[in-house]
């Protein structure tokens, strides 16, 4: 069966049911039909342990993260334990295009599949709409007498599709020609805001903050100084709300946020997670793609702002990933293992590996990666959640249990009083293996410009290329020695972080070959999906 039909082979619990599991009653959601709801309570009592689920690089295709931590959780519940789960919103762009849908796999998935991977609660058509008003009123500004005096516009459009082709766009109005950029909204300032944001006060303060551009004196503009921050409080409002779904089994899921981790910072919302965290014990979410990407930025930039302890890592390997890691050889690319554990344990947090299983697996492949990983003092458990549910994911669930109980020291590997530079060249040298770091001659100007605004203190979120811990896609198992090429760098005021591009990376993805949007049709009144 596809993974369409097995979602619809459950009968879906009530979403009133779901919630009651999290001690939240009708007056505390907003329904969006029998199966969706917006929590509209902000805080319950609990103070629930969370448990991160991260990965090596990737294929193409992703390693089910998603689908791990789905089943991981549908374990828990099965364990007695209360449990919730908290994941990102899929992008419609990796939905149409490559990768597909985002919602787990198999018996592991979070339902109704298809309303979550494509229009859900309208929580992105928002964030677009917000950042796309922004955008129109800086050239309505200029249009009509510029009195702020914008000449350099640097806040740039969004589209939830990818479309390489609005990459760079030409725009012309009467005081001169412009060129404009789209990004996909997953990597749109407001989507990162909006996930960073611990209320909507907050939220309402870093729209303010935004800097759209810099006058003559190349002093900075502010979505403020356009007196927009209330009318973009309005649009998102709804959407701030956390989403609350289920897995097939019935299991609470807080679905809310969708940042990319390669542009952008990879997780769910601020306020989806520590809403789970006060109304469960255990709270189970994922970082985008490898830990190079979304945990170190889960660990270096989503704790300190939601005052958050991971009490365990999940690290998420795969048979398939890691023969990709080798060029198609299995002992050539488990060194992967290395690169990610070598950079996790750096955080003083338990970590737990799990092997991923996919149907193709061989017992003797199986074996000699749990053998490897006990081998560097690590325990492996193998996840068959995608074909069992969560009883695929019982070892996996107690393995994890047990992790939450051990010591933990955790702490983040960069400080905010280092310099830009410093934070750069901390990441390069424990997560991503290299010793030197190249500056384009643009990077350099605006490393200067960021440190005269007095913006030094900020993180650093890196966008970078998923296939490997360099930033070069070629460079696949565990590089060594290689070079991190910093060619700008771009000041996300009001997200709070100095997002640093590496490499060819693009913040507006392009379609493959073969898009996805050819497997998904209406039939008889019902959507017709296969990813």
């Amino acid at each position: 069966m596809t993974d369409l039909d097995i979602a619809h082979s459950v009968k879906l619990k009530n979403i009133e049911t779901i919630a009651s599991k999290l001690n939240l009653s009708l007056d505390d959601i907003e329904m969006y039909g029998k199966s969706k709801a917006k929590i509209i309570k902000s805080k319950g009592d609990k103070n629930g342990k969370v448990i991160l689920v991260t990965a090596i690089n990737p294929t193409p295709y992703g390693e089910g993260k998603t689908t791990v931590s789905i089943g991981l959780a549908d374990a828990f519940n099965k364990l007695d334990k209360n449990v919730c789960l908290a994941l990102r919103e899929p992008s419609l762009g990796p939905v149409f295009g490559i990768k597909g849908g985002a919602t787990g796999g198999g018996y592991s998935q979070v339902v109704p599949m298809e309303d979550i991977n494509l229009h859900f609660t309208g929580d992105f058509h928002a964030i677009t709409s917000a950042n796309n008003l922004i955008s129109a009123a800086i050239y309505n500004h200029i249009e009509q007498g510029n009195s702020l005096d914008i000449k350099n516009v640097t806040f740039n459009r969004c589209l939830d599709v990818n479309d390489r082709s609005l990459r760079d766009v030409k725009l012309e109005c009467k005081s001169g020609e412009y060129v404009d950029h789209f990004n996909i909204t997953s990597a749109s300032e407001v989507m990162a805001l909006f996930c960073l944001a611990t209320d909507i006060d907050d939220l309402r303060n870093r729209l303010s903050k935004i800097i759209v551009g810099f006058n003559s004196k190349k002093e900075p503009i502010y979505v403020k100084d356009l007196k927009l921050e209330g009318a973009l409080t309005v649009i998102l409002k709804d959407s701030f709300k956390p989403n609350l779904v289920q897995t097939l089994e019935g299991t609470p899921a807080i679905i809310h946020g969708g940042p990319f981790a390669n542009i952008a910072h990879g997780c769910s919302s601020v306020t989806s997670i520590k809403l789970a965290r006060s109304l469960s014990s255990y709270v189970i979410t994922e970082a985008g793609f490898g830990s190079d990407l979304g945990a170190e930025k889960f660990l270096d930039i989503v704790c300190p702002t939601a005052s958050i302890t991971p009490s365990t890592i999940v690290l998420v390997v795969t048979v398939r990933a890691l023969k990709y890691n080798g060029d198609g050889t299995l002992k050539s690319g488990i060194c992967n293992i290395d690169a990610h554990l070598n950079h996790l344990k750096n955080y003083n947090v338990p970590i737990v590996v799990c092997l991923n299983k996919f149907s193709d697996d061989s017992l003797e492949d199986i074996d000699y990666i749990k053998d490897y990983v006990s081998n560097l003092g690590y325990t492996c458990e193998v996840s068959d959640a995608y074909s069992k549910g969560g009883e695929g994911a019982i070892e996996l669930a107690n393995t994890v249990i047990k992790s939450c109980e051990l010591s933990n020291n955790f702490k983040t590997l960069v400080d905010k009083n280092d310099s830009i530079r410093d934070k750069i060249s901390k990441l390069n040298n424990l997560v991503y293996n290299s010793n030197y770091v190249e500056y384009s001659e643009k990077a350099e100007e605006k490393l200067k410009h960021i440190d005269k605004l007095g913006l030094s203190y900020l993180p650093i979120c890196v966008a970078k290329t998923q296939y490997s811990i360099s930033d070069n896609p070629k460079l696949l198992g565990y590089p060594k020695d290689n070079i991190l090429h910093v060619r700008d760098l771009i000041i996300n005021n009001g997200a709070g972080f100095i997002t640093v591009l590496s490499g060819k990376i693009y913040t507006m993805p392009g379609l493959p070959k073969k898009p996805n949007y050819e497997n998904i049709d209406l039939v008889d009144g019902e959507i017709m999906v296969v990813f």
